[in-house]
Order: C-alpha cells, then sequence, then structure tokens
C-alpha cells in the first residue's frame, strides 16, 4: 500500500474511533446526568469549605487514599455551588472524553493505525467495569485522571524508547505524577511501563533512574502521611493485612465476580447499595461461563501469539498488586471479602489495562519481528461472535444499572431542605439531626452526617442550630425524612394538666404515666410567668437549671437519666404556673405542616 493510501486508511480508522467516543460519551452521559453526590462526596465538600488550600488538608490520606488532586476539586467545588450536580456531571464527562482520547493515542503508537486496535479500544468504551465509578462523583474524580494519566505516560514512554528524547521520558514520568496526585494505584504506571518495555519495545535509552525516583518519592510521601493522617475516627490509620483466609476469598471473588464478567459485558444484574449505587451481582452459572471463555482466549492467544503470555501475566500482576493489595490494607475488614469483592470500582480503572492487555494478546506491535508462533486461524465468526456477546451483555448490564433511581431520591431531600431552608425565619432554631441514612451513614461518617453539617452550607441566612434543646426556644425546627421542615414534637410521655400546678422554691414531685429507662430524655415545660425565673428541671439522678421567660411560652431541659417521676421547682423560690409537660424524644412533628408542603422533583 502506497503512503497516501496508508494515509487515508489511517484516517478512516481515526475517523470511525472518533465516531465509537462519540456514541460512548452520548451513551454514558445519559447515565451520569441522573446521578447525584452521595455518601462520601458531602463529607469531601464539606471538608473542602471547613478548610483552606493547606498540606494538611490535600495530604491527608483518607483510609489509605493519599488525594491532593480529589481533595483540591472537592474544596472548589464547595466554592462553586457547594453541591453543583451540573459541574459534576460536565467535568466527568470531560474527563471521561480525555482518557478515552489518551488510549486511542496509545493504541495508534503501539499497534498503528489499523482496524484491529478498533476491538481493544471498543472493550474500553462499552465496559461496565466503569460504570459505578461513573455514578459515584468521588470515585470518578480519583479514577478518571488515572485512566487519562496511564496511557498519556506510556505513550511519552513509547516514543522514549523509539526517539531516545529525554522530553518524551521527562513527560511520562510528569503524567505519572500527575496520576499520583489523584490515584493511589498511580506507581503502577511506571511498572507497567517497565514491562511493557521488557516484552515489546527495543530501547535506545533507559529512563529508570528517573523513573525510580519518582516511585520512590512518592513512597517516601505516602508512607509518611499514611501514619500521620487523622481520620474521621479522631486516631490514626493502623495498617494491617487479613488473614490469608479472608485475602484468597476476596482475591477470588473480585476476579471471577468483578473483573472477569465485567470484561466479558457483565456482570448482567446488580445488588443495589441503597437506592442510588449498586455492585456486581452475576448469576452463577454466567460466572462459571465467563471463566471459561476467558481461559479460552488467554489459551489461544499464548498458543498464536509470541509474549502473550507475559501480557495476560501484566494484567494479573496489576490486578493483584493494583487492585487486592490496598483494599486489603485499607478496608476489607469493614466490607468483607464476599461484599468487597463484588465492587467494580476497585477495578474500574483496570478497565484501561484490560484494553493494552487484549490489544498485547492479539495486535504485532509495530516494528516487532516475528510476532506470531503460527498463523493465526480464519475465525471470524467465532470473534466475531464473542465481540458480539461481550457488547450485548454490556448494553444489558448498563441499562440494568441505569433502572436505579440513582440521584433522584438524594437530590430531592438536598433541594427541598435548601427551599425549606431559604423560607425559614432569620432567627429560626433548628434542631441538628443525622440525615437519613440514604444521604450519609451516621456510622460512617459521624458528625459530617449531621443536618448542621451537609445541609448549613446551603442555607441562604444563617441559621441555628441545636445539638439538644435547652431553655424556653421559641417554635424549634427539625428536618424530616424528605428534607422539610417541621415544628418539633416531642415524642413519649404526655403529662396534660387541664389548670395551672403552680411551682415554687420547694420540689414539686410529678408522677411519670410509665418509668423511663435510661437514655437521652428531652422535657418540654409550658408555663405563664408574671416574671422571668429559673427552673429546676430533674429525672432521677441528673437534673439541670433552664430559663422560663415571660408570659405564656416552654422550655425545654434535656437530661441523660431513668426513672418514674420528674421534680421541678424555681432556683429563685418565685411562683410559675406549669402547664402540659411532654418528656421523650424530640422529631418533627408528623401533623405539624410542613415546609415546602411537598418534596421538590427533580
Amino acid at each position: 500500500m502506497s503512503t497516501s493510501g496508508r494515509r487515508a486508511h489511517g484516517e478512516i480508522v481515526l475517523g470511525v474511533a472518533l465516531v465509537m467516543i462519540a456514541l460512548q460519551l452520548a451513551w454514558k452521559f445519559d447515565l451520569v446526568r441522573r446521578t447525584y453526590f452521595r455518601q462520601d462526596d458531602f463529607v469531601f465538600i464539606t471538608r473542602g469549605l471547613e478548610n483552606s488550600l493547606s498540606w494538611d488538608y490535600l495530604m491527608r490520606v483518607d483510609y489509605g487514599h493519599l488525594v491532593p488532586g480529589p481533595f483540591a476539586i472537592q474544596w472548589a467545588m464547595g466554592r462553586l455551588g457547594v453541591y453543583n450536580d451540573v459541574l459534576a456531571h460536565g467535568v466527568v464527562i470531560g474527563l471521561q472524553a480525555l482518557a478515552c482520547l489518551a488510549l486511542l493515542r496509545l493504541l495508534r503508537l503501539l499497534f498503528g493505525a489499523r482496524p484491529a486496535i478498533l476491538v481493544p479500544l471498543g472493550l474500553y468504551l462499552v465496559t461496565p467495569l466503569t460504570i459505578s465509578s461513573l455514578s459515584w462523583w468521588a470515585v470518578a474524580i480519583e479514577t478518571l485522571p488515572f485512566q487519562l494519566a496511564l496511557p498519556m505516560a506510556l505513550s511519552s514512554h513509547v516514543l522514549y524508547t523509539r526517539t531516545g528524547r529525554r522530553r518524551h521520558a521527562i513527560a511520562a514520568a510528569a503524567w505519572t505524577l500527575f496520576a499520583m496526585v489523584f490515584f493511589v494505584k498511580a506507581p503502577f504506571i511506571l511498572v507497567l511501563a517497565v514491562v511493557l518495555t521488557l516484552g515489546w519495545l527495543r530501547p535506545r535509552r533507559t529512563a529508570w533512574p528517573l523513573y525510580l525516583a519518582v516511585v520512590a518519592g512518592y513512597a517516601a510521601v505516602f508512607f509518611r502521611q499514611l501514619f500521620t493522617s487523622v481520620q474521621l475516627t479522631n486516631d490514626l490509620i493502623k495498617p494491617s493485612l487479613p488473614s490469608l483466609d479472608v485475602t484468597a476469598r476476596f482475591a477470588w471473588t473480585l476476579l471471577s465476580g468483578a473483573l472477569v464478567p465485567g470484561a466479558l459485558g457483565g456482570p448482567y444484574q446488580w445488588r443495589p447499595i441503597g437506592d442510588d449505587y449498586a455492585t456486581a451481582a452475576p448469576p452463577p452459572a454466567l460466572v462459571w461461563a465467563g471463566l471459561g471463555v476467558a481461559l479460552i482466549v488467554v489459551a489461544v492467544s499464548i498458543v498464536y501469539r509470541r509474549r502473550a503470555w507475559l501480557a495476560w501475566t501484566m494484567l494479573l500482576g496489576y490486578f493483584a498488586l493494583a487492585d487486592v493489595v490496598p483494599v486489603l490494607i485499607g478496608r476489607i475488614q469493614q466490607l468483607g471479602p464476599e461484599v468487597g469483592g463484588y465492587e467494580l470500582r476497585y477495578v474500574s480503572s483496570t478497565a484501561t489495562v484490560l484494553a493494552i492487555v487484549a490489544g498485547l494478546a492479539f495486535i504485532p506491535v509495530q516494528g516487532e519481528e516475528q510476532p506470531w508462533r503460527r498463523p493465526l486461524p480464519a475465525l471470524r465468526r467465532v470473534w466475531f461472535g464473542l465481540a458480539a456477546a461481550v457488547l450485548v451483555g454490556s448494553i444489558w448490564s448498563v441499562v440494568a444499572y441505569g433502572r436505579l433511581p440513582l440521584g433522584l431520591h438524594v437530590k430531592s431531600y438536598v433541594e427541598t431542605a435548601r427551599l425549606a431552608l431559604a423560607r425559614a425565619p432569620q432567627d429560626a432554631v433548628i434542631l441538628d439531626a443525622n440525615v437519613p441514612p440514604k444521604v450519609a451513614y451516621p456510622i460512617f461518617f459521624y458528625e459530617y452526617a449531621r443536618t448542621s453539617k451537609l445541609l448549613g452550607p446551603i442555607a441562604p441566612h444563617p441559621v441555628t442550630w441545636a445539638t439538644q434543646l435547652s431553655g424556653p426556644v421559641r417554635n424549634p425546627l427539625a428536618f424530616d425524612e424528605q428534607g422539610r421542615l417541621r415544628p418539633v414534637d416531642i415524642e413519649g410521655l404526655t403529662i396534660p394538666r387541664p389548670g395551672c400546678l403552680p411551682v415554687k422554691g420547694t420540689d414539686t414531685r410529678i408522677p411519670l404515666p410509665l418509668p423511663l429507662p435510661e437514655g437521652q430524655w428531652t422535657v418540654q415545660v409550658g408555663y405563664l410567668n408574671p416574671t422571668p425565673t429559673t427552673l429546676s428541671v430533674r429525672l432521677g439522678g441528673a437534673g439541670t437549671q433552664v430559663a422560663a421567660g415571660k408570659d405564656f411560652g416552654w422550655t425545654f431541659a434535656t437530661l441523660k437519666a431513668a426513672g418514674n417521676e420528674l421534680v421541678l421547682r424555681t432556683v429563685d423560690g418565685r411562683t410559675t404556673c406549669v402547664g402540659e409537660i411532654k418528656i421523650g424524644v424530640p422529631l418533627p412533628g408528623k401533623a405539624a405542616t410542613p415546609s415546602p408542603l411537598q418534596p421538590v422533583q427533580p
């Protein structure tokens, strides 16, 4: 083929690849636009609002993750609309587009502009391995910059081995440093570069000292921060490896239940985690079928393609070191091997490595001598059938994931709360309680799962947040499960008082309808006073003093106690008239009128 013919042929391949990328972006954007912030996202954005761009803020290791880049993005996000999901969607799709173009560049450099490169590119574009990560903002801004940097770094490394120009080696190191800012797996980029060089490239010069210096510098910073970063639990990380049994079960589950099915178009079915996320739930029969197909594909490539065994070893080594080990050190104790093993986000970045390895296992590298052990048989129907099965399975899996409500319910809660805060009085007192678990799990995020932390940043004017009610609080409010503000009601025991009960400077004992067990109880006392006074409120062995204002009103006291009678007296000896008394837990009143009347529907 003439030079002009090869150029035209390459332009056709490039055009087809760009169309494939554009179609994939439109397909995935339809899913991404329906997502919203979830769980960790609220914590990270709130922490960004609380901190400056300091070393301590950016370089804090969060349960094994050193991610100054995402922390900087979360810091900016908090100042660009707080929960600005439109901006987040644009960032995610933009990064996805760049990652696709970077992979296309690497495939063209390695294998040339031949039609065969459309297969590994298409595998990356359609694989469901990346879908759950795209639906989670905090995960997307960690993994997508890595998926961009990995092929860009390898492309620069390939150019360095072919030209010997040192600027390409520096570019490879720079792209790796960029990835290190975003993702803990970034050092393995240079390990992949070493394996790629040993197997398929013939370098004029080597840049191993530069690469080693980059990895060593990162390791020094990472491990220093790992052992000195304070977690949400206010303690330091104490890394430890689980038992051999847990390690083996997690690695096998992640391989057989996540990576292999995802590589072949699975998992086909999902296990929802709340409304807005899901882990893989592949049918057992399809798991074993997928393992069988994977073994056949690997065996065929090894039989016919030289060094295909090295390509698959590279993938398996990356999986073990980059996907399995960090989870074993950081999170397997909380998740367990059976739950964590089906988390596709742990192998989402491996989709890029999978595409590269698939190319190396079946496509000769440019300039490679004797790439085949024997001529590859013409099994086009088999290959087309396998490609069609992967494509159909991928579409099925992604569509099934898209049937989840995704961010609909969480966005409704936040936007309803935004409207409720806008309508709240300037002097409103709002009970600071945990948000619903669908928004943020208190068991994981502690004070960052409270309404003051999560909803306070979107209040258009200052409000007062009260962790407990104390004193004459007028018309306290609380958020309900849908994000609406309702007047607080004390749910528990009610002691009605048809008339006035005089309370003076001596103890007035009021028997309770039922004894209260040990717990934190809020006492609401209605009163009618000619002058302000101070009430002593005692339940069991615990007591406190609260103010009671002039005229009609009520005052609150919060006690951690147990007992069967309430004891009241005025501290200054004056007489006050006590009316209805409630003892229980402060909750949004079910019968009270909410604001707004209906939740906001996104």
